[in-house]
C-alpha cells in the first residue's frame, strides 16, 4: 500500500543526520552529566554545545535556554511558575491556544484564584490587538499574556513582535507557544521583546521527548520539577544527553537549509492548493491558509464539502489509502469533542462538514499531493455531498 505523511504538524521524521548524532552520543557518552570525573564532564560537554547552539540561533544566551521533555513541559513550566513566583495576577490568552497552554492555565487560575481574560480573535481567527490593548489598560493586576507563534491547527501566524511591544509598554509579562515556528522561522529573541518560549524538537525532525524553554535571564522562576541543581537549578533530573545532542543537530540542520527547504515546503503547500481549487472546488480553507503572509507554509486545514453522516467514514478512507493526515489536530483526533480551534471561527454550517489538516516537510512530494486529492476526489464522487 502506498504511504504518504501529510501530518507533520504532529511530529516530523528524524533527519538521518540527526539519528548518526544521537547514536554516536548513546555509544560513546556513557557518562552522568552531573558527575565531575572525565566521562561525566563528557556529557555535560554535549548537553552546554547544544545550549550553546540553540542560543546563537535565537540571539539569546546560553544560560536563558533550559532543556525539558517538550513543549508541553515548556509551556506548563513558565505558566504555574510565573504565577507562583513572579506574582501574575491576571493570564490574557486566547481560545484557540494548544492545550498545553490552555489546560495549565485553566489549572493555575482554579488552584491560585487568578483572573484569566480571552482576546478576542478576528473571523479568521487572528488574535484582536485592539482588544487586547484595551484588556491590557482595564486593570493594574499583574498580567502574563501567552499567545501562540503559529496556530498548530490552522496555521495562522501571530505578529509577536507587536503583541509583545504592546503588551511589555503595559508592564506585562509575554510567554508564546512557538513549537510550531522554532525549526522553521528565524526568530531573533532580542529583536521580539518576550520573556519566555516554549519549543520541541519532533517539529523540526528532531527526536520526541526533548524540547526547551527559553526564560528570560533574572526571570526570578523557579523550578516546577524539585531535586538536583541540573539546567541552571530551573528542571531536576539527569539529562537525557542523547537527545539533547539531537535537537541541537536537529536545529542546526533546520537553519542551515531553512530558505531552501522552506521555499520546496512553500512550493508543495501552494500546489495543494492549486489542485484543490481544481479538482474539488467547493473544499474551502479554514483559517488564514490562503495568505501567505498570515500562515505558515508548513499546514492547510481543509473544510470539504461533505455531510456529517458521510464525514466519519472520511479520515478512514484516508488511513485505508495510507494517507496519513488529521482531523483538526493529532492532540484532537482520538477525542469525540471537536476541534477548539475551529469552534471558534467556522460558521454552524462548516462545523458540521470536516475539516482535515494537512502539513508538509521536505519529505513530502507533488506526486503525493496528487494522489491525496485523487483519494479525496474519489471518495466525494462515491459519497456525495
Amino acid at each position: 500500500m502506498r504511504s504518504v505523511y501529510f501530518d507533520n504538524a504532529a511530529t516530523t521524521q528524524i533527519r538521518e543526520e540527526v539519528l548518526d548524532r544521537m547514536v554516536e552520543v548513546m555509544r560513546d557518552v556513557s557518562g552522568n552529566p552531573s558527575s565531575t570525573h572525565a566521562l561525566g564532564r563528557t556529557a555535560k560537554s554535549h548537553i552546554e554545545s547544544a545550549r550553546k547552539t540553540i542560543a546563537k540561533i535565537l540571539n539569546v544566551t546560553a544560560g536563558e535556554i533550559i532543556f525539558t521533555s517538550g513543549g508541553t513541559e515548556a509551556d506548563n513550566f513558565v505558566i504555574n511558575s510565573a504565577v507562583r513566583d513572579l506574582g501574575v495576577q491576571r493570564i490574557i490568552t486566547s481560545r484557540i491556544e494548544h492545550h498545553a497552554v490552555l489546560h495549565a492555565v485553566e489549572e493555575v487560575a482554579a488552584s491560585h484564584k487568578i483572573d484569566i481574560d480571552f482576546v478576542s480573535l478576528k473571523e479568521c481567527g487572528t488574535p484582536d490587538e485592539k482588544h487586547l490593548q484595551e484588556l491590557l489598560q482595564s486593570t493594574t493586576k499583574k498580567t502574563l499574556v501567552s499567545l501562540m507563534h503559529v496556530n498548530n491547527e490552522i496555521g495562522n501566524m501571530i505578529d509577536i513582535k507587536s503583541i509583545a511591544v504592546l503588551s511589555k509598554s503595559h508592564g506585562a509579562l509575554v510567554h508564546s507557544d512557538m513549537v510550531q515556528s522554532i525549526g522553521h522561522y528565524k526568530v531573533d529573541l532580542q529583536e521580539i521583546p518576550v520573556d519566555f518560549v516554549a519549543a520541541a524538537g519532533h517539529k523540526f525532525h528532531g527526536p520526541k521527548g526533548v524540547g526547551f524553554a527559553f526564560v528570560r535571564k533574572n526571570s526570578g522562576l523557579k523550578p516546577l520539577i524539585f531535586g538536583g541543581s541540573q539546567e541552571r537549578g530551573l528542571r531536576a533530573g539527569t539529562e537525557s544527553v542523547h537527545n539533547i545532542a539531537g535537537i541541537e543537530e536537529a536545529i542546526r540542520c533546520a537553519y542551515d537549509n531553512l530558505d531552501e527547504e522552506r521555499s520546496y515546503i512553500k512550493g508543495i503547500k501552494n500546489y495543494f492548493i492549486e489542485k484543490l481549487a481544481s479538482e474539488i472546488p467547493a473544499a474551502k480553507l479554514n483559517g488564514n491558509c490562503s495568505d501567505s503572509s498570515k500562515s505558515t507554509y508548513t499546514l492547510l486545514n481543509v473544510c470539504l464539502p461533505i455531510n456529517p453522516e458521510k464525514a466519519l467514514m472520511l479520515l478512514f478512507q484516508l488511513d485505508m489509502k495510507g494517507i496519513a493526515c488529521s482531523k483538526g489536530s493529532a492532540c484532537q483526533s482520538g477525542s469525540d469533542k471537536g476541534s477548539h480551534v475551529l469552534q471558534e471561527i467556522l460558521t454552524d454550517e462548516d462545523l458540521e462538514k470536516p475539516s482535515v489538516r494537512f502539513s508538509f516537510s521536505k519529505y513530502n512530494t507533488r506526486e503525493e499531493v496528487d494522489y491525496t486529492v485523487s483519494v479525496l476526489k474519489e471518495f466525494l464522487e462515491k459519497i456525495p455531498a
